[in-house]
C-alpha cells in the first residue's frame, strides 16, 4: 500500500495498515516526519510527490492502491493525485479539506475522496444530540448506528417489537453487558440495557435512536 503524506491522518492510516499486516511505502516531503516514522512503518521515503520522476524512481507504478493524505497544501495534493493517475495506479484514495478540493481531486484522477474532518464532525454531532454511541453515514443517505435499546423493545423478541415495520430500520446486532455482539434474528430477545446496531435510511435511523 502506498501512503503519501505523514501528517496525523496519513500516519494513522499507515500505522493501522502495518498493524493489519500490510506492507506500506510511506512518502513525505518533510524529512523530520520521515525520520519520525522510519522505524515503525515498512518503508519510508523522502520525496517531492508532485515530481513524476521522483515517483517513478520509487516504483509507485507497482502499487495497486494509494492514499494521498496531503491536507493543507491543496496544490501538492492535486498534483500528486494527477501524477499517480498518470502512473496508472488503479485505485487512488485522496483526502480533501473542502468540497471544491474534493471535486478537483475527482477530476484529476482520485477514485475515492475522503473528508475526515467533516465525517468525524458529523459523527460526533449525531452522538452529542441523540442516544447514539457510534454513527456512520454513507453517501447514499444510508446510516449505521449503535444505540441503547428503546423501551418498546425491552423484554420482547425483535419479531414482537417489530422495529423494521414500525420505524423502517433493521436491527443488525445486539450486545448484552459482558457478552459479545450477536447477529440479530427475529427470535432475539432484547433487554433494557442492551446495545443495538441499527441500519437504514439516515432519517429513520436518527428517529429510532432518539426514541425515549
Amino acid at each position: 500500500m502506498l501512503i503519501i503524506g505523514l501528517g496525523r491522518f496519513g500516519s494513522a492510516v499507515a500505522e493501522s495498515l502495518v498493524r493489519m499486516g500490510q506492507e506500506v511505502l510511506a512518502i513525505d516531503e518533510n524529512q523530520a516526519l520521515v525520520d519520525r516514522w522510519a522505524d515503525e512503518l515498512t518503508h519510508v521515503a523522502q520525496a517531492d510527490t508532485t515530481d513524476d520522476e521522483a515517483l517513478r524512481q520509487l516504483g509507485v507504478a507497482d502499487f495497486d492502491r494509494a492514499v494521498v493524505a496531503i491536507g493543507t497544501d491543496i496544490e501538492a495534493s492535486v498534483l500528486t493525485v494527477l501524477a499517480l493517475a498518470e502512473a496508472g495506479i488503479p485505485d487512488i484514495w485522496a483526502k480533501a479539506i473542502t468540497r471544491k478540493h474534493g471535486a478537483i481531486l475527482e477530476r484529476v484522477g482520485a477514485h475515492h475522496v475522503i473528508y475526515p474532518e467533516f465525517s468525524m464532525g458529523e459523527r460526533v454531532a449525531h452522538m452529542l444530540t441523540g442516544r447514539m454511541m457510534d454513527y456512520i453515514e454513507f453517501d447514499d443517505e444510508f446510516s449505521i448506528a449503535r444505540t441503547l435499546a428503546p423501551p418498546f423493545t425491552w423484554d420482547k423478541t425483535l419479531a414482537e417489537s417489530a422495529p423494521r415495520s414500525k420505524y423502517c430500520v433493521t436491527i443488525v446486532g445486539v450486545k448484552r453487558t459482558g457478552e459479545d455482539f450477536t447477529y440479530a434474528r427475529p427470535e432475539t430477545t432484547v433487554s433494557r440495557h442492551d446495545h443495538l446496531i441499527v441500519s437504514g435510511p439516515t432519517r429513520k435511523v436518527e428517529e429510532f435512536c432518539n426514541i425515549r
